[in-house]
């Protein structure tokens, strides 16, 4: 356990916030796990200045274990009591930004490999990302890399918070910016001119009512809450002038399909309602324009509820499993790959993403017990 702690107090001096490098707490990871005897391999992303990490335990050639976690956090922001990247106990737990999502897990993961038997007969892969907290960036470019790397796994655990109960099931994201153009004017004159805020209205509209639609006529998942996919505009800005007829206005959206639902199936909607919008200004000659850009998206995690792996990791972690959390991870990213997955890890997900984020002395000692007994189950 103090070898837990001691690693998780390394990682989370690194300020690893999303969309910023991440080349220290990269190298401090590949350092520990190549110490361990482990082969590994850094896959920098096309950023250029941020990289997944990859690492192999046993024989690479035969289907293995992944553990997989991401190595990013969001911003600290306000409210905390003391520094966020400085981890500090008070009374049984450990305080600071990233100690439940998710470096938590992964010191646990960097000091049990330590241990981890010679004679292994299955390999277990570490597999650490970038910028999952803006929408799982990352994970691709590795999981892209896999077939280069390992024979197909026949598992993969993700260890978000999950108070170490496995999830079968999470839904799917699709998030998105739209930026519409006008062409600007004086307020005066408003014919002479067309209002890209205005039409950037029509589409915050359509997307409030696509998200009433599928909210009254599905589809539905009851295990989920609230029980249908749920499309949402989080973000507008537009304008200069209250007397200027704005020329540009980009809004930020998002939607979250239930299993089953292809998150993409909703983003082909919104702009096939987008351009049901267009129609009118381009056959009257008027310069309004939209354009759509994905800025994140991953699918929907639907593990069986009889599939072996949710028996294994209940046996593993001594926790029955959820149907369904709220959350998105990267396991439905690994599941669309082929390899069955489950989320489960230490910690509280209510912790992530809040000030003064904490996880139980209690909690790390559980998983750290949970990942030995994988480790057994791996060997000759």
């Amino acid at each position: 356990m103090s070898r837990t702690a001691d690693i998780l107090e390394r990682l989370v001096a690194f300020p690893s916030v999303c969309r910023t490098p991440n080349g220290e707490i990269v190298a401090f990871c590949h350092d520990l796990l190549q110490a361990a005897g482990a082969a590994v391999t850094v896959l920098p992303g096309p950023e250029g200045d941020r990289a997944n990490l990859f690492a192999t335990f046993g024989p690479p050639g035969v289907p293995g274990f992944i553990l997989s976690a991401h190595l990013d956090v969001v911003p600290a922001g306000e409210g905390w009591s003391g520094d966020p990247f400085r981890l500090r106990r008070t009374g049984d737990r450990f305080v600071g930004r990233g100690a439940a999502d998710m470096k938590g897990f992964v010191a646990c993961v960097l000091a049990g490999v330590a241990d981890l038997p010679q004679d292994l007969a299955r390999p277990l892969h570490v597999a650490l990302s970038y910028d999952e907290e803006i929408g799982c960036v990352g994970v691709p470019h590795m999981i892209e890399r896999l077939p280069d790397l390992c024979a197909m796994p026949t598992a993969c655990l993700v260890g978000e918070p999950s108070d170490l109960h496995p999830v079968l099931r999470h839904k799917g994201k699709v998030a998105g910016r739209i930026t519409v153009r006008g062409r600007t004017g004086h307020s005066s004159r408003p014919d002479l001119a067309d209002n890209a805020v205005h039409l950037a209205a029509d589409v915050i509209a359509l997307i409030r009512d696509l998200g009433r639609d599928y909210g009254a006529n599905g589809p539905f998942h009851p295990l989920f809450e609230p029980p249908a996919s749920t499309l949402q505009v989080g973000i507008v800005s537009g304008g200069t002038g209250v007397n200027i007829v704005p020329d540009l206005c980009r809004l930020e959206w998002e939607a979250r399909a239930v299993p089953g639902l292809d998150p993409m199936v909703i983003l082909r909607a919104v702009e096939a309602g987008i351009a049901a919008l267009l129609r009118p200004y381009e056959a009257a000659g008027r310069s309004l324009r939209a354009a759509c850009e994905i800025t994140a998206a991953y699918p929907a995690l639907d593990l069986p509820d009889e599939a072996p792996l949710r028996y294994l990791a209940e046996g593993l972690s001594g926790q029955p499993a959820l149907g369904a959390v709220s959350y998105g991870t990267e396991a439905g990213l690994f599941q669309a790959a082929g390899i069955p997955s489950i989320v489960c890890g230490p910690g509280s997900i209510t912790q992530a993403h809040r000030p003064d984020e904490s996880i139980g002395l209690g909690d790390l000692a559980a998983c750290d017990a949970m990942l030995a007994r994988l480790a057994a189950t791996l060997v000759r």
